[in-house]
């Protein structure tokens, strides 16, 4: 495949229908197939795959480390590296998709990480991520790109339907807390989960208040996919409410102000109408 070819998968419209929009508002996230083509996962995927390798620093045995740590690789910002992950981050298929999801007129990229999921890798325990951005509005969403076919045994997204509507849990990070609090929460109120697999070139998209977990990779390959977060084009910086939020904004958000629209050379526009 070309690498104009390449490009043009990227950037041609993905139609999505009304009846899709409003699952995504109903249910806080969706999953969409054949999003992108088997060549251009392969594409990018290895120059993705090579970046994690040469920059993880999480080299600890498995056996040796927290929950957190077990759960996955994980390496930011990529398309500070390379350009040609740079050009899979600014795809304006991807992007514009997110822009009709949240239903405003762009967005811009908050920062993409790698999240690799090694053999043998353990679970991602119950969150939102949205904990952890100091965003002044829910109008930001992830997307989450495997590289693979991602059957039950090697770990895919889970999803606690309609959890966005729901208020508990967001004081919680990432932790085996989170994994037994939410996990407690979600049993009790009966609340469906979806844990279907990923077929390749299907992808997911869940806003920052959506609950999901992950669960362990049992098979001797490991789980590649990329991510990029995505917030509204006119999101305005909020006063950080704990450390975390404080730290995402010393390095996602340099030179942002609170109150004003984050507009930074790290969170530049990726699509507008």
């Amino acid at each position: 495949m070309s690498q104009q070819a390449v490009s043009l998968d990227l950037d041609t419209p993905y139609a999505l229908t009304d009846a899709q929009i409003a699952a995504f508002r109903e249910n806080g996230y969706i999953k969409l197939k054949n999003v992108l083509s088997k060549e251009v996962l392969q594409h990018y995927g290895d120059e993705i795959t090579r970046l994690v390798v040469e920059l993880n620093t999480n080299t600890q045995p498995l056996e040796k480390r927290d929950t957190y740590s077990k759960a996955f690789l994980q390496v930011m910002n990529l398309w500070e590296s390379s350009r040609v992950v740079e050009a899979f981050v600014r795809s304006k298929r991807l992007a514009k998709i997110a822009t009709d999801l949240l239903q405003v007129s762009g967005v811009r990229i908050y920062h993409d990480q790698a999240l690799y999921k090694e053999a043998g890798g353990g679970i991602t325990p119950w969150h939102a991520d949205q904990y952890y951005w100091p965003l002044s509005s829910d109008r930001c969403v992830t997307v989450w790109v495997p590289f693979q076919n991602t059957p039950l045994e090697m770990g895919p997204l889970s999803f606690c339907v309609k959890s966005h509507k729901q208020d508990f849990g967001r004081g919680l990070e990432i932790s085996d807390e989170s994994e037994t609090q939410i996990q407690k929460k979600v049993t009790l109120a009966d609340f469906d989960v979806d844990t279907t697999p990923y077929a390749l070139g299907e992808v997911s998209y869940h806003l920052g208040w959506t609950f999901h977990r992950a669960g362990a990779n049992s098979t001797d390959k490991p789980r590649a996919v990329m991510t990029v977060i995505y917030m509204d084009a006119d999101m305005k910086l909020a006063e950080p409410r704990n450390k975390n939020q404080q730290n995402d904004w010393n390095r996602w958000l340099p030179g942002a102000k609170v109150g004003e629209i984050i507009d930074t050379p790290l969170n530049p526009v990726l699509f507008r109408y």
